[in-house]
């Protein structure tokens, strides 16, 4: 199931929930990646509230947007860089980017391994991209009062197993978002605390969202499919018959 852009604004810059989470996931990926200076950022989904911290010193800083989600301008306040595509389809130039970040692109694809796929080919052969999903074990993707309710939940395992099959190798995973997806006051008063004190919890799936950082393999693994279908191939006008002659 995809998200509708305006339901993601409207949780993202309207709502006191979505901003929590957008500052905590946010901190976390400047904590992975603290410069970027030079380089060319990109985001895909609906990774605006996480780029930025990257306008000022990235060389280029670009959010793709999946057509059945729709797109908006951003940023606001400077020249438009958001571009509609689809999740197999980007209008990048092969290993151009140098970091790359998935939030609500991943989960909600309708194709995950073309765009697994379309992640291997943009990244440079020392670039870097985080995917950001929902937990599946933890309570924000059993909740349908946030984005991360929506699509499909992974666990650590299942997403590292679908990343390395891609050419994706995993090279710092990390849970986070441990307040409760929850608009009441109180829980609201309680998030920093939850919040600091979840990040040296030895409980791994207490946590709301999954962030895993990772390197670009070259070559890329190939994966079972038509190559290795088709054994042996049909040579040109093989199984056609003989000429035949006609008696006089």
């Amino acid at each position: 199931m995809q998200l509708d852009v305006h339901d993601l604004r409207e949780f993202y810059y309207r709502s006191a929930l979505g901003r929590a989470a957008q500052k905590v996931v946010r901190n976390e990926l400047v904590r992975m990646w603290p410069k970027a200076k030079g380089e060319t950022v990109v985001g895909y989904g609906f990774a605006v509230p996480l780029l930025r911290p990257f306008l000022q010193d990235a060389r280029r800083v670009i959010s793709l947007m999946p057509g059945p989600q729709g797109v908006m301008p951003w940023p606001a306040d400077k020249q438009n860089v958001s571009v509609l595509c689809e999740d197999n389809l980007w209008p990048l130039g092969s290993g151009m980017v140098d970091k790359l970040v998935l939030l609500h692109g991943l989960e909600a694809s309708d194709h995950p391994l073309a765009l697994l796929d379309e992640c291997w080919r943009v990244l440079a052969p020392q670039g870097r991209a985080v995917f950001i999903v929902p937990n599946r074990a933890g309570l924000w993707s059993r909740s349908d009062a946030t984005p991360f309710g929506v699509g499909r939940p992974y666990s650590l395992g299942q997403l590292e197993k679908q990343l390395r099959d891609t050419g994706l190798i995993p090279t710092r995973t990390l849970s986070t978002l441990y307040q409760p997806p929850s608009q009441r006051k109180v829980w609201r008063k309680l998030a920093g605390t939850m919040e600091s004190a979840g990040r040296h919890m030895p409980v791994f799936a207490a946590g709301g969202i999954l962030m895993v950082e990772v390197t670009k393999q070259v070559p890329q693994p190939k994966r079972p499919g038509l190559t290795e279908a088709v054994k042996r191939p049909l040579r040109v006008l093989e199984g056609m018959g003989g000429p035949v002659v006609k008696p006089v």
